[in-house]
């Protein structure tokens, strides 16, 4: 959703626009650059973002202050040139300056710079590869940029253009309703802005499972199903323990909202300690970690594989989620931190996020992780075959004592911890109302549990934060 925020501050009051953007938060498709920013540190940006995603990059904020770029007139135009200069490849992009007020309160310009995603590989002209993955930019291996060029070879195919398809086969309500997410009047030219149509307007693959009336008419396996079993094993033949065998077609944000809602009914249920502090029924896994797994893998599949097609099991102990297509990138499955990702779908993961459809790949699979830690749950588990990938989230505690040694308030604060990614003590104190020695005590407890983790450089250190901790 950054880049939707980044989009509204951008059309916001002059006086408005810096501030605005100072307060949203980095991420995959997001970043902010100070006017100290050299060419050289600029172009490794353009090659992550243009490697990954596409995104947006603002010059002239810097630690939330306001720096304007009129007194780096003649740095602006070695930002400009540093796509052309310094990345090989050249990577597209565009520049602009908007209007602003500066922190002195003096009129002054930002620069934008928009980066498209690419369909091959870019590197610094010192031959260094960048990626995009969540808020950082990271440089990468040479394994980790053979795999990344393998597997730009796949990622063609939602912008192949599908003949004989007219505009009137998309869902226009679905479509207007993109639109206004992301403010943008003419539907149809924020399909080319999108990559979802072509210059000379035809649709795209990755438009008709977007937004189309009837997908499975051109792509058959793009669906979703959920099988719900009886016990722990599906069974064979007559021992066969499926009790119920759903089908879900439609456009992507269709498909991601009916089968939350059909998961959310039929996911079994386990006795828990929940956020009220007293035991009672909740699912089996968390919401979340479920729900990430499902976007990920609507999003991330391989539509390309036209045999296949998204399945999640329900069990008595476990959900299993299985998607077409091995995944994208140089990954450790069993280590949510060492993940470098590439996404397979750049443009349907784009659109997706700015409906609010879960997190990018590298956060959501954190998300997952720190999901069923919290709920006190073993760590997921990630598996390839040879065409597919399975992700399994099971229901056995890593530890049956924790719920009994969590302190009163302890639910609360980890969740804050954990949505906020990096907080102080006096903000949790501002946020919780509780007192600070309770909240110093319960941060204690947390950390000896390996909960959350202390980030600082001494016990006064004004910068020191509170981090959600996976091992």
């Amino acid at each position: 959703m950054s880049t939707v925020a980044a989009r509204q501050a951008l059309g916001a009051p002059i006086a408005d626009r810096g501030r605005n953007l100072s307060t949203i938060r980095e991420d995959q498709w997001f970043e902010r650059k100070s006017t100290r920013t050299q060419p050289k540190t600029l172009s490794e940006a353009i090659v992550g973002f243009a490697n990954a995603e596409g995104g947006l990059i603002v010059i002239g904020i810097a630690a939330g202050n306001v720096e304007g770029v009129d007194s780096s007139v003649s740095d602006q135009n070695a930002w400009r040139q540093a796509a052309m200069d310094l990345t090989v490849p050249t990577v597209s992009m565009r520049a602009e300056l908007i209007e602003c007020i500066n922190q002195l309160g003096i009129p002054d310009h930002l620069m934008i710079i928009e980066v498209e995603p690419s369909n091959q590989v870019h590197a610094t002209t010192k031959d260094e590869v960048f990626l995009r993955v969540g808020d950082e930019t990271r440089k990468l291996t040479f394994d980790q940029r053979r795999e990344l060029e393998f597997d730009k070879g796949q990622t063609n195919y939602e912008m192949t253009p599908m003949d004989c398809v007219e505009l009137d086969e998309l869902d226009g309500v679905l479509l207007k309703q993109y639109s206004q997410a992301v403010g943008h009047s003419d539907a149809k030219r924020l399909l080319i802005a999108r990559g979802l149509m072509t210059a000379d307007g035809r649709m795209t693959v990755g438009a008709m499972l977007l937004f189309g009336k009837t997908p499975q008419k051109y792509f058959p396996e793009a669906h979703v199903r959920v099988l719900r079993y009886e016990g722990v094993e599906r069974g064979t033949g007559r021992r066969q323990r499926l009790i119920s065998d759903v089908r879900f077609e439609g456009a992507i944000p269709h498909i991601l909202i009916a089968v939350r809602e059909h998961v959310a009914k039929q996911i079994p249920t386990r006795r828990a300690l929940g956020v009220s502090g007293v035991f009672e029924r909740i699912g089996l896994v968390p919401e979340d970690a479920w729900l990430e797994g499902l976007v990920n893998a609507v999003v991330h599949r391989s539509y390309s594989i036209q045999g296949d097609h998204v399945r999640i099991e329900l069990f008595d102990d476990r959900v299993e989620v299985e998607s077409p297509g091995r995944f994208p990138g140089i990954v450790d499955l069993h280590d949510a931190r060492a993940i470098t990702r590439f996404a397979r779908n750049p443009r349907i993961a784009r659109v997706c996020s700015d409906l609010n459809f879960g997190q990018e790949l590298g956060e959501g699979i954190r998300r997952i992780f720190e999901e069923m830690a919290l709920a006190g749950l073993a760590s997921p588990e990630y598996r390839q075959t040879s065409g597919s990938t399975v992700l399994t989230l099971r229901s056995a505690p890593y530890d049956r004592s924790l719920d009994a040694r969590l302190p009163d308030h302890a639910r609360r604060i980890i969740t804050l911890v954990r949505e906020a990614e990096r907080v102080s003590t006096g903000e949790i104190v501002k946020s919780t109302g509780l007192s600070r020695p309770v909240v110093l005590q319960q941060l204690k407890t947390l950390e000896e549990e390996g909960l959350v983790e202390w980030i600082g450089n001494s016990p006064k250190d004004p910068r020191a934060y509170w981090r959600f901790h996976i091992e």
